[in-house]
């Protein structure tokens, strides 16, 4: 079993003066922290225009800060926003790969489309066809990453000249690629494409067993054709994080937080919005009313709670939990002491045997993983006198200084 981190950076009104400054930094420390104790994976999404819920709209600035400042831990782009309209495909497969450079070979490439018509719409992307074009474009950033030259491709969703795309990243053919997933039929989509399924749904254990079943058996089947030059088979998901030798002092400083996040994300999907003049946390406090809520929340709770929840998702077949901590107003002192306490005494449980452990899958899937990179149609290469010349600039002479 391993271990993440996720960052929205959420940041409810009323804001002040430094209120993003000082999230950013908080989320800093934390990784930092993460990475002291020993937990896998720091994640980072990209979100635009989502005020209150998610300020991270630039994760690949903050995650090459996070690789300069810790050690061990890997760095997520959990996700990219993979659609042209969003980002080139071209400056992806660069930023992707100078991360990995910088962090020494510790990125993980998730890829998404956005759900939101601020997003969306913002970015003029049609949402009856953005997975389409998210696989098309992760398909040949995957392509950007490994060919030297690339070919050049002529598509739905965008067209581009041959170029050699560099830098190229550290690890090979290149970082392990993930997929956003939000029910059964987007694991299906992430498993077809032998990518590593980020599900961010919160599960029970009995229903995590299901996706991981419904994940694994495509893996194993013939339906298993990578979209990238390895396949990654893993299953992450999200779980409340508030952890606390009092169940109640747990929830006390955690409920908030994870019910304003579920409240928000949906809010974001199906209610009206007026930029700049969101309302979400005084919506949600307006539903929520003078108490809080008294609904199960797994993951909140004592340090054998925790225990218990990651010992049923690790028997689900989960491979990584991913701690949703930083949410609604949550505080930065509770999230350190939970982390700590989390790395004091839970990890000590699952880390002995988690290389043991990772190692047997591996073994086990090597077959269907040779199998479904078999069945792959790669993109040709071009050979040296097929590589298209670029002629020179029109303009040349101005790149020499004229005496």
């Amino acid at each position: 079993m391993k271990f993440g981190l996720i960052y929205e950076l959420q940041i409810p009104k009323p804001w002040e003066e430094d209120s993003e400054h000082r999230i950013v930094q908080e989320a800093t420390e934390q990784i930092i922290l993460a990475d002291q104790l020993g937990i896998d994976h720091a994640w980072a999404v990209e979100h635009h225009f989502l005020e209150e819920y998610s300020h991270c709209s630039a994760s690949d600035v903050f995650l090459a800060s996070l690789a300069a400042k810790t050690e061990r831990i890997r760095i997520g782009l959990g996700i990219r926003q993979v659609i042209p309209g969003y980002n080139h495909p071209a400056r992806t497969a660069e930023t992707v790969g100078m991360l990995d450079l910088i962090s020494d070979g510790r990125v993980d490439f998730g890829i998404g489309e956005g759900a939101t018509r601020l997003e969306l719409r913002g970015f003029g992307i049609k949402a009856a066809i953005k997975q389409q074009l998210s696989l098309e474009a992760a398909e040949q950033i995957a392509n950007m990453m490994v060919m030297e030259p690339y070919p050049g491709y002529e598509g739905e969703g965008f067209s581009f000249p041959c170029r050699n795309v560099v830098p190229k990243p550290l690890q090979k053919p290149h970082p392990p690629m993930w997929m956003a997933c939000t029910n059964r039929k987007t694991i299906e989509v992430a498993a077809r494409n032998g990518l590593g399924a980020l599900a961010f749904s919160f599960l029970d254990p009995d229903d995590a067993r299901t996706w991981s079943e419904t994940y694994y058996d495509i893996i194993r089947s013939d339906e298993c054709v990578p979209l990238g030059h390895a396949v990654n088979p893993n299953l992450a998901m999200v779980a409340g994080f508030s952890i606390h030798p009092d169940e109640q002092e747990a929830r006390r400083r955690g409920i908030d937080g994870f019910q304003f996040f579920r409240y928000a994300v949906n809010a974001l999907v199906a209610n009206e919005t007026r930029p700049g003049r969101s309302s979400l946390w005084d919506e949600y406090e307006e539903l929520r009313g003078p108490d809080l809520p008294t609904i199960a929340a797994p993951g909140i709770g004592t340090p054998g709670d925790y225990a218990k929840l990651v010992r049923q998702f690790q028997e689900a077949g989960v491979d990584q939990v991913i701690f949703l901590q930083q949410g609604g107003k949550n505080e930065h002192d509770h999230i350190c002491e939970s982390l700590q306490i989390f790395g004091d005494e839970v990890l000590p449980q699952f880390a002995p045997e988690a290389a043991e452990r990772e190692a047997a899958k591996l073994e086990e899937l090597a077959p269907y993983m040779e199998a479904a990179l078999e069945r792959k149609q790669y993109m040709e290469p071009l050979a040296d006198d097929e590589i298209p010349i670029v002629p020179p600039s029109q303009e040349r002479e101005a790149f020499y200084v004229r005496e």
